[in-house]
């Protein structure tokens, strides 16, 4: 089947184009971006108008937790050790297969809403939530939660491994080793995962210096740099994806300049929790960063271009000076970036023949966004979920005008997840 999108101002995200963006036709064929030319007059199935509107790779949330969307305002008011053993690890002691299929559901659908193409997910309870992602039809990459602070360490990683079995022939599905953190690993099992990593292949993403009491602990444990405590363990042999990387050294960051690391900046979670705000003018130097939306419950919502606004002007009241980062530094973060960081920059991440069409249009002629002198600026910073008219995964519209495609009912999941908060969240005060 041949769609094409005409008529649109498209941002590429190819930094082998001239332009960072111009007015071009798309030309889909199947799953695949075939052409890319300034009037396309061939044979089509499908045209879809883009006419005073915006073409753009869709964005990429390379860190998240697709089950928590129960766990919305739960956030107020708590250091991230108190929201961890106060409020979420109690609930989800409680969650059942089920309730994670709803919730993953749920955060699925916010992303196509959002113009979300693919997520970097780690959570538990995996079953649910694999067929969740299928039935959605978004692009993942998936990690159940490895942690050795019981006695299921081992069982968590052959469950990793009969997922990986059992779908790794699924093109929109792929995985990644997640161990959890540093605090709920033990040494061996961190070396462990990381060995487990480079037998199959895959990257390793992990929660890592997220705050400051979080690094004091790695420090006292391991009597060394934080970086040096990646290095103990293996992790610096894997392609590594460190979730908030808060706070790293510079002697740290030279140590990682030649290894293949991505940072994942979340900053409504950081400032939500009170972790602080990491200094990605100075990672960029060093590392590949991307942009993450943490889980509902600290991070709020799941719509990338929400956050994506806090990227540039966060840098900016850092270093009280404007220059430092700029609009376009932000949005290669949530694109092309995020594609490095989760190993499929060959596929999505830029707009480019022989790339997936994994494609979204914004409409930004409503009157509180309307009249820009700075596209990129104005979608940076002013885009709602509103704005994002249609979304296009792997070929595949799953919604236009604002209409989900998908045969989802949503009023059936909105009782089930009322069902699922009534039964195990405490509301109290």
């Amino acid at each position: 089947m041949i769609k094409v999108i005409k008529n649109g101002t498209v941002i590429t995200m190819d930094e082998k184009r001239n332009k960072k963006y111009e007015n071009v036709d798309i030309v889909i064929e199947d799953d695949t971006i075939v052409d890319i030319v300034d009037n396309y007059n061939g044979p089509s199935d499908l045209v879809i108008d883009a006419s005073g509107k915006i073409v753009m790779p869709g964005v990429i949330n390379a860190h998240t937790h697709l089950g928590m969307s129960i766990f919305r305002a739960t956030n107020d008011n708590l250091n991230l050790t108190d929201w961890l053993n106060k409020k979420i690890w109690p609930i989800e002691n409680n969650l059942t297969d089920n309730d994670i299929y709803y919730s993953t559901l749920l955060s699925c659908l916010e992303m196509i809403k959002t113009g979300t193409v693919m997520a970097n997910n780690m959570y538990f309870n995996s079953d649910g939530a694999i067929k969740a992602i299928k039935d959605t039809k978004v692009r993942c990459l998936f990690g159940n939660h490895l942690l050795d602070n019981d006695e299921k360490g081992d069982e968590r990683i052959e469950k990793l491994k009969q997922l990986y079995s059992d779908n790794k022939d699924n093109s929109l599905i792929k995985f990644a080793v997640s161990p959890h953190a540093f605090y709920t690993c033990s040494k061996s099992y961190l070396r462990k995962c990381s060995d487990l990593a480079l037998e199959l292949d895959l990257p390793l993403h992990i929660h890592f210096a997220e705050n400051l009491d979080e690094v004091k602990g790695i420090e006292k444990d391991y009597k060394k740099d934080i970086v040096d405590a990646l290095d103990e363990v293996g992790l610096l042999r894997n392609k590594l994806i460190l979730a908030h990387a808060t706070f790293i050294s510079e002697s740290g960051l030279i140590k990682l300049k030649d290894k293949d690391v991505s940072f994942v900046h979340n900053p409504v979670s950081n400032l939500n929790l009170g972790c602080g705000i990491a200094n990605i003018s100075k990672y960029k130097n060093y590392v590949n960063v991307c942009l993450g939306t943490d889980g509902q419950g600290s991070g709020n919502n799941m719509n990338m271009f929400y956050h994506l606004s806090l990227v540039d002007l966060l840098q900016k009241g850092l270093y009280k000076d404007p220059t430092i980062f700029s609009s376009y530094e932000a949005l290669q973060m949530a694109t092309i970036n995020g594609a490095k960081a989760l190993g499929v920059d060959d596929i999505i991440g830029s707009i480019e023949v022989g790339k997936k069409a994994d494609i979204i249009i914004l409409d930004m002629n409503n009157i509180e966004v309307y009249g820009a002198v700075d596209l990129i600026t104005n979608i940076v910073h002013n885009t709602e979920s509103i704005n994002v008219n249609t979304t296009i995964i792997n070929g595949e519209v799953l919604m236009h005008d604002r209409k989900l495609m998908l045969k989802i009912d949503l009023d059936k999941l909105k009782e089930q997840i009322d069902l699922i908060i009534n039964r195990v969240v405490d509301k109290s005060e």
